[in-house]
C-alpha cells in the first residue's frame, strides 16, 4: 500500500478539502484525486462522498481513518527519527490555541517533562494568526493550531476531537443516546464555535432543516458553553475533550446526532521546516497515545 495515498486520505479528511490538502502537500488537486482513487481501488471501497464542494467520509472511510492515521504517524515518526539530533535547547517554547491549551497541554507538558527532564517549557496561548507570526519569527519552536497552510511550516495532523451533542443528565434525550437533528427543533441550543471549518459543517446541517434551530446563546468559549448546559440553559455541540471530566462524572451525557456523525475538531502540530525533529517525533508519539 502506497504511503502517499494514505497521506492524501488523512490530509483531505483533516483539511476538509481536496484543494487544501493539495496545497499543504505541495501537489496539484488532480494528483491528490488520483491518489485517493488508487487507494479506493486497493481497498475496494469508496472513502469519500462528494456533494459539490462538500466532502464527507463514507462509513468505510470512517472505519479506515484511525488505521490510516496510525500508519501515517508511525511513518512520520520514523522519518523524523532518522534526522533527529540530540536536543540542546534548555527551554522549549510552545504556542497553542486556547482549546488545545486548556484540554491537551496539561497532559502533554507532563509527559514531555518525563521524556525531557532537563528541559524547561514555556507555553504561549494565542490565536492562530499570532502563533504563526511567532513561529515565523522564531519566538517559539513548535505550535498546536487549527488547520493552517504556510510554505515555511511543516504540518502534521495531531489530534481529532469528535464533536457531539451534550445534554444535562436528566434531559429527555439523555436516555436515547442517539437522535436526529430534527428532534432538536424545539430545544434551546447553546452554540459554541471557534471559527473553524468544522463548525461550518454543523451550520450546514442546521440549514437543511425546514425550521431554524432555536439558538438562544452564541458563545465563543467552550467553558462558557459547558457551564450553560450544566446550568440547564440549553444543550450544545461540543468537542469531547472539553467535557471529558463531566461525562465521566455523569453530569453531561453525549447524544449521537445522525447527521453530524464524523465531524470533529482537528488540531495540527506545526514547526519551521527542517527543525525540531526530535521534539516532533516525541509529540507525534504522544498524540497517538492520547488518541487511543
Amino acid at each position: 500500500m502506497n504511503i502517499q495515498n494514505i497521506e492524501a486520505f488523512v490530509y483531505i479528511n483533516h483539511y476538509g478539502s481536496f484543494n487544501k490538502a493539495a496545497d499543504v502537500l505541495f501537489l496539484t488537486q488532480p494528483t491528490v484525486t488520483a491518489r485517493i482513487q488508487s487507494l479506493e481501488r486497493e481497498l475496494d471501497c469508496r472513502l469519500f462522498d462528494r456533494l459539490g464542494k462538500q466532502i464527507d467520509l463514507t462509513e468505510k472511510g470512517r472505519q479506515f481513518l484511525p488505521y490510516a492515521q496510525q500508519i501515517l504517524q508511525t511513518y512520520q515518526k520514523g522519518k523524523l527519527h532518522l534526522h533527529s539530533k540530540k536536543a540542546v535547547a534548555q527551554v522549549l517554547r510552545i504556542g497553542s490555541t486556547v482549546s488545545v491549551s486548556n484540554y491537551l497541554m496539561p497532559e502533554l507538558l507532563v509527559r514531555l517533562n518525563q521524556k525531557y527532564p532537563n528541559i524547561k517549557f514555556k507555553l504561549t496561548t494565542a490565536p492562530t494568526d499570532e502563533i504563526a507570526r511567532m513561529l515565523n519569527a522564531k519566538e517559539i519552536e513548535l505550535a498546536f493550531v487549527r488547520k493552517l497552510i504556510h510554505p515555511s511550516f511543516q504540518s502534521y495532523p495531531f489530534y481529532e476531537d469528535p464533536i457531539r451533542l451534550y445534554v444535562y443528565q436528566d434531559h429527555p434525550l439523555a436516555g436515547q443516546g442517539r437522535a436526529s437533528i430534527r428532534e432538536l427543533r424545539n430545544e434551546n441550543l447553546v452554540f459554541f464555535e471557534c471559527g473553524s471549518l468544522d463548525w461550518l459543517r454543523i451550520h450546514r446541517v442546521f440549514e437543511s432543516l425546514d425550521m431554524p434551530p432555536h439558538i438562544v446563546y452564541h458563545v465563543d468559549n467552550a467553558e462558557t458553553a459547558k457551564k450553560l448546559v450544566l446550568g440547564r440553559a440549553g444543550i450544545c455541540f461540543l468537542p469531547g475533550l472539553s467535557v471529558r471530566e463531566e461525562v465521566e462524572q455523569g453530569r453531561l451525557v453525549p447524544v449521537d446526532i445522525i447527521e453530524t456523525a464524523g465531524i470533529s475538531l482537528q488540531s495540527s502540530l506545526i514547526s519551521l521546516r527542517g527543525e525540531n525533529a526530535d521534539y516532533l517525533t516525541a509529540l507525534l508519539d504522544l498524540g497517538m497515545q492520547l488518541q487511543h
